[in-house]
């Protein structure tokens, strides 16, 4: 049996303002000034992809299980990235960065969907572990406005609060996650893709796309109750409403 945690509220989706870094309403309970300054310094530190970071901010990070994509499909990814970034020398403008979030990010995340590899995650006893590290210092290190657990990825919506940094947060998922599924499945080796996907979300706009992109990441995959977490901050508790894709049921044999 799966568990799909949602906790309803909070997000009403309001007219967001274009310009300026103040919250909207219904995210002023984690404080002003949470979407990231254009005119502010921004840090850069690259692994195997490149990350941003500018302090108290909200971040949009993806993370994989390390047998989520075949090596033929990244190989081909790499080599047209970097292609890309050679003709896009930073610092980018707003077009380009989601220009390459769309051909790039996105298609990572298209890929993710399919559903490829052994989805470890589609089994509750595992994907709650994941849940229960990323919530295990909310409200202390930093503060989660959403998560999903995917079967293959994790796709979370969150402000780091200062000392902590980006890097120290999803490091200390990924590890203890990783040594706890391990310690219960009985194997050795990396569980987690090694590197992962972060985004700076620019202003409330930003922050309701990538809400209402974690909430439809289980529709869009065609995934059944059960087998996926979904968390929202704001009331509520562990519920399985249906997945539905495209406004219908998933057909049984999904």
């Amino acid at each position: 049996m799966g568990m799909n945690k949602r906790m309803e509220g909070g997000f009403s989706n309001p007219p967001a303002k274009s310009g300026g870094q103040e919250c909207p309403p219904s995210v002023v309970s984690f404080g002003e000034d949470c979407f990231v300054n254009p005119y502010a310094p921004i840090d850069r530190h690259e692994h195997h992809l490149p990350h941003w970071q500018q302090g108290a901010v909200f971040y949009f990070v993806t993370w994989r299980l390390a047998d989520s994509l075949s090596s033929t499909k990244l190989k081909a990814w790499k080599y047209e990235r970097e292609l890309w970034l050679r003709l896009h020398p930073e610092p980018w403008d707003e077009k380009s960065e989601e220009e390459y979030h769309e051909r790039f990010s996105r298609k990572i995340d298209v890929w993710l969907d399919q559903g490829q590899g052994s989805c470890l995650l589609r089994d509750v006893s595992y994907s709650a572990v994941v849940a229960k590290a990323m919530l295990h210092f909310d409200g202390e290190r930093y503060v989660v406005a959403s998560f999903v657990v995917m079967p293959n990825h994790v796709h979370v919506l969150f402000r780091v609060m200062a000392p902590y940094r980006l890097e120290q947060t999803v490091k200390s998922w990924k590890g203890f996650s990783a040594r706890e599924i391990n310690r219960r499945t009985g194997k050795v080796g990396s569980l987690w893709q090694e590197d992962y996907w972060d985004r700076l979300i620019r202003n409330s706009r930003h922050f309701y796309k990538c809400l209402q992109y974690i909430r439809e990441n289980p529709v869009k995959a065609c995934l059944q109750e059960n087998a996926f977490v979904l968390y929202e901050s704001k009331e509520g508790g562990f519920s399985n409403p249906p997945a539905k894709s495209g406004g219908q049921e998933c057909p049984p044999s999904v």
